[in-house]
């Protein structure tokens, strides 16, 4: 391994020749405290810029050993020490000469929730962190010594600062241990109770506008009825109290704009720990959950809808439904089917954004249109089937029919931004009622034993394979790949098949959308003929995820900075949309 000096002198050695003598520079570069790997290098000062890796040894950060003991932990930490670099990163005052990307400097940019990124890893060694920078030059010409300002004066600062333990106030770290440790513990604890959700007294829920996804100030505190309350010693010693949400059913009521679907926003990004001060630090929700909707349009491959579809006109089976513009309806019952093949027990549905003919029929439309003339058999008839057989839950945001009053075990009205439990009011007043059938007849879960026979449909493209990232510089020799490309925050181009993720709701990070598509490229590369079950093979990449992180993925090259990792539940609904 060459040193720092060394690195000094070739880049003296390329200065104002040309930009590919930059690619001279690949390979690592010892600084002492750590070890600067230059992955990749542009093209040009416009392309995309080089790829860099920062390899700080766990003795030399000096971390506590208790720190890095579980999981949750590290991710936590890691999470926390990508944040702080990425702050000192934006400080620096440093403007590079150059054209095109010439001295950008950036790295991961984390939202509220806490991933597992590959900007920021810690591994049983070391403390990886990987960022980009635009190599300096003047047209084609390079700029070698705006580029040593940056290697040797901007960047070891802020790595020292951001990594190394004794730099860091001992304070904050113990406080972002603290916090995973609680709502870790809080996710282990409202399963042991019975519980599908939690929301602590306190929380901040309404976000401060439709495109940002911080606490909005002064927002009312939310407070749980005392029926519904319950209390948690946490391990930090502090007690919490709030809304026990039970597994069953539970409805969300309420008049417009009093705060139903921001109570679903928030249980629906619980599956995820956030960051303090974000105000949903103890909002937990059961990690299998999803946020189901109606969506028009969407491919379904080879899906088992017939809980929901079945007996159409035309013949088709819907055992095995295939389409490539489904339906609202078509589209939830493949939403729903395809959340229990990944494991979901708690279902989470708006009515606003749900098919209307999928979730309901009221009580003239039955004595109208008989059961035998409806191949629709709409959610409110599988709701209790599916807790009573199957365990799964469901919260539904309703605003419309009191028939969803029924089968609810626990009804919460929100009545201004206070969540208010109504159920013994309600159950009351519908005592006296007739009630709409509640239990289709013909009740079984899906049949899952399908494996991903969309992948020989995908189409690979011609022309430069790149796409996003290779599995490294050619220099690896790792072979040619399909051809990916990211398209905006929630699509990407995967060969010639264009993929569309935006009503994957519980997706809330860009590089989580990034990672599905590598790892659907991985897939498609290496079990194209496979006979595995869906199932089967989701847990093979699960495990390998678990195993290795991405490193799987980039065998004979880098690992690409920014990915982050996504849910089981929403590798499914991704790879089922081919």
């Amino acid at each position: 391994m060459k040193t720092d000096i060394e690195l000094k002198r070739a880049l003296l050695s390329i200065d104002r020749r040309s930009y590919p003598a930059y690619k001279s520079l690949t390979g690592s570069w010892n600084f002492k405290s750590y070890i600067l790997s230059v992955d990749h290098v542009q093209g040009d000062p416009f392309a995309s810029p080089s790829h860099l890796t920062a390899h700080i040894s766990l003795r030399t950060a000096g971390f506590p050993d208790e720190y890095l003991s579980e999981r949750s932990r590290k991710t936590a930490l890691s999470d926390y020490l990508l944040r702080r670099f990425r702050t000192f990163l934006r400080k620096q005052p440093f403007s590079a000469k150059g054209s095109g990307k010439s001295g950008l400097l950036s790295v991961s940019s984390p939202g509220q929730e806490i991933l597992s990124r590959t900007a920021c890893e810690i591994t049983g060694r070391e403390i990886a962190v990987r960022f980009f920078v635009g190599f300096p030059a003047a047209g084609r010409t390079i700029l070698s010594s705006e580029l040593e300002k940056i290697l040797f004066n901007i960047l070891p600062p802020c790595i020292e600062k951001s990594f190394i333990y004794k730099n860091i106030p001992s304070e904050e770290v113990r406080d972002v241990i603290a916090l995973a440790d609680d709502q870790e513990f809080l996710r282990n604890e409202i399963r042991k109770m019975g519980l599908a959700a939690f929301i602590a007294d306190g929380s901040v829920l309404p976000r401060e506008s439709g495109v940002s996804d911080r606490p909005m100030k002064g927002a009312l505190p939310f407070v749980s009825p005392e029926s519904t309350a319950v209390k948690i010693m946490l391990p930090s010693g502090k007690e919490i109290r709030g809304m026990g949400i039970k597994k069953g059913i539970t409805l969300i009521a309420g008049g417009g704009y009093h705060g139903k679907s921001t109570v679903l926003k928030a249980l629906e990004r619980g599956v995820y720990n956030h960051i303090r001060g974000d105000g949903r630090e103890y909002v937990i929700t059961d990690d299998s959950a999803v946020k189901l909707r109606a969506e028009d349009g969407r491919k379904i491959s080879d899906t088992d809808i017939s809980m929901f579809i079945h007996d159409l006109p035309n013949k088709t089976d819907t055992s095995h439904f295939s389409t490539l513009d489904a339906s609202g309806s078509t589209s939830q019952a493949a939403n729903i089917s395809e959340a229990i093949e990944a494991d979901c027990k708690l279902l989470l549905i708006d009515e606003d954004t749900s098919a209307t003919n999928f979730m309901i029929r009221d009580e003239l439309m039955q004595k109208i249109i008989s059961r035998d003339k409806e191949p629709i058999t709409p959610f409110i008839e599988r709701a209790r089937q599916l807790f009573e057989e199957a365990g799964i839950s469901s919260v539904i945001v309703v605003g419309s029919s009191g028939a969803y009053f029924y089968p609810a075990d626990c009804i919460i009205q929100m009545d201004e931004y206070r969540p208010v439990d109504i159920t013994d009011r309600v159950k009351s007043v519908i005592a006296s009622e007739s009630a709409p059938e509640l239990y289709a007849p013909d009740f079984r879960l899906p049949s899952f034993k399908r494996s991903f026979g969309f992948l020989n449909g995908l189409k690979e493209e011609s022309g430069d394979t790149r796409g996003i990232n290779k599995r490294g510089p050619s220099r690896h020799g790792a072979p040619e790949r399909m051809k990916l490309k990211m398209q905006g925050e929630t699509g990407f181009r995967l060969g010639s098949t264009d993929m569309d993720l935006r009503y994957l709701e519980q997706l809330t990070d860009s590089e989580q959308t990034a990672a599905i598509a590598f790892l659907l490229r991985f897939v498609t590369e290496n079990y194209k003929d496979s006979r595995m079950s869906r199932k089967g093979l989701i847990d093979l990449i699960e495990k390998r995820l678990e195993d290795e992180g991405f490193d799987f993925l980039f065998k004979g090259g880098y690992t690409a900075a920014g990915l982050a990792m996504p849910r089981r539940q929403e590798l499914f609904a991704a790879f089922l949309r081919v």
